[in-house]
């Protein structure tokens, strides 16, 4: 192979991530992981994040290091009252992708997509088969048709799934967070085997933990949805601070469910004792993830489960929920780094909770143990060299197709 061939090998690529959600504008583990990614490819690479305007008028975005962010006016509420995603936005945001790179084909040399919320997949699968970039796709979950029917309704739901197998039938190479999404990626329909990425983290690898006597307070971070089950939360710590009177809890984060989260809270005469403190910078959370005696996050479907890591990586192990679309219990070790709970019902976690403050130090210790020994497959700068060699191997493809 001469130089000339390997530089061209090494050549920065130009690449466009697609995704309509933008950290710190929008808050979410999987927002910060794609910012994350696209810091790191920008240190190498030509990066532009293609995403929707969520700044307001005459300001701008909070850009990724070195990447070029390209915003559409495809509005800014992204969900309903109930917590639903509403349909206009992406069907808005996926119509201005397809215009982008339609009239940008010969700009990038790879458009890397997050499948949800479909429009833009559809777009940029369109727009290649136009003569554009290759596409690589990210199936962080897969919906089922139930689910589907209890987040939509029988007709929203029946067109949601309908277009979700077209997506799926679209997709060429592909990545999935977790050997759950991969599992039901193929059950869909999906024809081959999704790369798995398990790295995530972007935090850092820190000393072992001075605190390992820990208070014994709960932490909980994220939105507050339907599927997130927050009202257990405040039930558990009622029953469990029979046996841990000094049991307390703080749940960051907003949402539609806030309402019932607080009146449940207030219901159960817990005013004071569990916090709500809203949405706080990542600097607070990681605070109180440090000195929590554990992490609880009674939720029934996660892709990933992002928390869970920055937690351990604090020596701070989880509570988590089992259930069948809940990738965070891939995550956990029973008595290891946390507790998987195998019914979500308020006495179940309850009881693991005082499992939990039971295990004291050693499970702090265990924990950050575990985290330790994952370190390296959990960074996200691992998952950039996969995705890194996959963008390589699109290219490469692509151009000998064209000769």
């Amino acid at each position: 192979m001469t130089t000339e061939q390997v530089r061209r090998d090494d050549a920065p690529l130009r690449i466009a991530i697609v995704y309509d959600c933008l950290y710190p504008h929008t808050i979410g583990g999987c927002e910060r992981w794609y910012r994350a990614v696209a810091e790191r490819l920008a240190r190498r690479h030509r990066v532009s994040y293609l995403t929707r305007t969520q700044w307001d008028a005459g300001g701008g975005p909070d850009a990724p290091a070195g990447v070029e962010v390209i915003a559409f006016d495809a509005g800014r509420k992204l969900y309903t009252a109930s917590g639903r995603r509403r349909i206009m936005p992406p069907l808005r945001f996926g119509i201005a992708v397809l215009l982008h790179l339609m009239r940008n084909r010969h700009h990038y040399d790879v458009v890397h997509t997050c499948s949800f919320p479909y429009f833009p997949l559809l777009a940029a699968v369109a727009a290649k088969r136009a003569g554009g970039p290759a596409v690589l796709t990210d199936w962080i979950e897969v919906w089922t048709d139930d689910y589907w029917r209890a987040y939509l309704g029988r007709v929203g739901g029946a067109f949601g799934s309908a277009v979700q197998k077209l997506c799926i039938s679209l997709t060429g190479p592909s990545f999935t967070l977790s050997a759950l999404a991969a599992r039901v990626l193929r059950e869909h329909g999906y024809r081959g085997n999704p790369n798995l990425l398990k790295g995530i983290y972007d935090g850092p690898v820190l000393p072992p933990p001075t605190q390992i006597q820990r208070p014994p307070i709960l932490v909980y971070a994220g939105r507050h949805i339907p599927e997130k089950q927050l009202t257990l939360i405040p039930q558990a710590v009622a029953i469990a601070r029979h046996d841990l009177p000094e049991l307390r809890a703080v749940i960051f984060g907003d949402g539609p469910e806030r309402p019932r989260v607080l009146n449940e809270v207030a219901r159960l005469g817990l005013d004071g004792v569990v916090q709500c403190p809203g949405f706080a910078p990542w600097a607070q959370i990681d605070c109180a993830l440090a000195s929590a005696m554990c992490l609880i996050l009674p939720s029934r479907r996660e892709g990933y489960g992002l928390v869970v890591i920055e937690a351990a990586a604090r020596g701070t192990p989880s509570v988590v929920i089992e259930g069948a679309d809940n990738a965070a219990t891939s995550l956990i070790e029973n008595g290891i780094n946390g507790f998987v709970v195998h019914a979500a019902q308020p006495a179940a976690l309850a009881e693991a909770i005082v499992r939990t403050h039971a295990a004291g130090p050693a499970l702090v210790r265990s924990t950050y143990s575990w985290f330790r020994a994952h370190a390296d497959e959990l960074s996200v700068d691992n998952s950039v060299r996969q995705i890194e060699m996959a963008y390589r191997s699109l290219v490469k493809s692509a151009a000998v197709c064209k000769t």
